[in-house]
């Protein structure tokens, strides 16, 4: 009953805020247009198509407008206006009243608020989906942020999965072509993130995981965490001071140089991806500032990690491989890679596959990313998948939002960034340390502190592998047993066949001599 009713308000805010007009109006045919005026008749539907998107998301929850900000960065593919109003959900979402977030700093650290701050702003400085920001100051003078978790997000959020599950189930069911995409695997992989992201303090530890990985490339800050005030529900951390990178102009003016921020991104992503194989997995303008602080002028704040990617050493090999096959037009390698993976089904012609793959990424390469679309290679591939069959692989699904993400990012700051020979150099460099001199010294150092103790109990490791243990010795005199007694078997049996030989011989002698008189 609670699904349905789900669904019934799902319905309701779909007409409120005129979603199905928006969605009909794309389509070009007549009737389908002539669908849409029926259906808007008797409502008013005065807003800007932007605003009523943009609403609508808001009133269905936080899933649809962790939704609508994957969207918003996409401005290639979406038109201007839906873009500036879904641009304003990454950090402009309705706050919860600040009477509110104090109760629940304060229920957190069971302790009055004056207590812990020296001064607590009550307007938050960001409100997203999930949680929103307040600016203090601790006792020591330290200029801290506070995010406080949004209250009852836990049963809103159970809801909807919920129901996302039992759609998953019916597509299965219903579309064989589903199958193959694995529906209800990324339900569970979205699940995970989504409770993941609802624990204030594993956000916490990512960003200190985060903030260690990114310490050498200088490229990258991430605010320490104040872990004495770290709850699942509310967690303080170091205040950063910087532009959003959504402020272009702003960032040119402080005398920001955007072409190599730009350069910047890619290399923190692959850096991440591919060397550290644990990235920041939600990064929307909302979640990036820029330092303009003298120190680290430059550099990109990473903020908002609740939802972090992490990659197995296949997976990352295997994508190294990808990427440079691409990066080299090796298409034949990328269509062998799939079968080597099983990613399509082993009696796949590699020909076959590699002549499409080639039809869709050919056209891309060495244009801008102005004039490169990544959506729409990814759509073509898609197309191309369901001809050999690919099965989507759920555990890169935050990695291809996170992509996209970072193609946005790209292309709002610089549309001449040529996205393939930016990471192409960093790909093939990642390679030779994994595979050459270098991988195989960083191995054995790694390994080192193993040999140090197995070293001086080699001799005696060696001596105990020389000598015979006394299962051995049982198992030896097991089997002289049972040879001893195969050999008496077959004498037995040599014996019965020289006498049945002998019997035979004599039963001829005599019929012979009989037959002979």
């Amino acid at each position: 009953m609670r699904h349905l009713a789900r669904l019934f308000f799902i319905y309701l805010t779909v007409l409120r805020y005129g979603l199905d007009e928006l969605a009909l109006s794309g389509f070009r045919q007549r009737r389908v247009r002539l669908l849409a005026r029926v259906l808007t008749i008797g409502r008013r539907l005065d807003a800007p198509r932007g605003v009523r998107l943009r609403r609508g998301l808001e009133a269905l929850g936080p899933i649809f407008v962790k939704f609508g900000q994957v969207l918003s960065t996409r401005r290639d593919l979406l038109p201007p206006d839906v873009a500036y109003e879904l641009a304003k959900l990454q950090d402009r979402v309705p706050p919860f009243p600040a009477d509110v977030a104090r109760r629940l700093v304060e229920a957190a650290f069971a302790a009055p608020i004056d207590a812990l701050f020296a001064s607590f702003e009550d307007e938050p400085v960001a409100s997203a989906s999930i949680a929103q920001v307040h600016f203090a100051v601790l006792k020591d003078g330290r200029e801290v942020a506070v995010k406080v978790l949004r209250p009852g997000m836990l049963a809103a959020i159970e809801d909807d999965l919920a129901l996302m599950r039992t759609m998953a189930r019916w597509i299965e069911r219903v579309s064989t072509d589903a199958k193959r995409l694995k529906p209800r695997e990324v339900v569970a992989e979205f699940d995970t993130y989504l409770h993941d992201e609802l624990d204030l303090v594993r956000e916490a530890a990512n960003a200190a995981q985060l903030r260690r990985n990114m310490q050498g490339l200088g490229l990258c800050l991430v605010p320490e965490m104040i872990w004495d005030l770290c709850t699942p529900g509310v967690i303080v951390m170091e205040r950063m001071k910087g532009v959003p990178i959504s402020q272009v102009q702003r960032l040119r003016d402080a005398g920001v140089d955007i072409p190599k921020l730009a350069r910047d991104g890619v290399t923190i992503f692959f850096t991440q991806v591919f060397r550290d194989g644990f990235f920041h997995a939600d990064m929307h303008p909302g979640n990036i500032q820029v330092s303009v602080d003298p120190d680290t002028f430059g550099r990109y704040i990473a903020l908002d990690f609740g939802i972090v990617g992490t990659l197995t050493d296949f997976d990352k090999d295997y994508l190294a491989q990808n990427f440079i096959a691409f990066f080299r037009r090796d298409y034949k390698r990328v269509a062998e890679l799939h079968v080597e993976c099983g990613w399509v089904p082993p009696a796949t012609r590699v020909e076959e596959l590699e002549g499409a793959i080639r039809a869709v990424c050919e056209p891309h390469f060495d244009r801008p990313l102005k004039d490169i679309s990544l959506g729409q290679v990814l759509l073509r591939l898609f197309q191309t998948s369901r001809r050999f069959n690919v099965e989507i692989q759920p555990q890169l699904v935050l990695l291809q939002k996170t992509l996209l993400n970072v193609e946005g990012l790209g292309r709002q700051l610089d549309p001449e960034l040529d996205l393939w020979n930016t990471a192409k150099p960093f790909l093939e460099r990642w390679m030779r340390e994994q595979v050459g001199f270098e991988g195989l010294w960083e191995r054995l150092k790694h390994e080192a502190p193993r040999y140090v103790q197995i070293l001086p109990e080699l001799p005696r490791l060696l001596h105990r592998a020389l000598q015979p243990s006394p299962a051995h010795l049982q198992q030896q005199r097991l089997y002289e047993a049972l040879l001893a007694e195969q050999r008496s078997t077959n004498r037995w049996l040599q014996a019965l066949i020289y006498v049945a030989l002998g019997f035979l011989a004599g039963a001829l002698s005599v019929q012979a001599f009989t037959r002979f008189h």
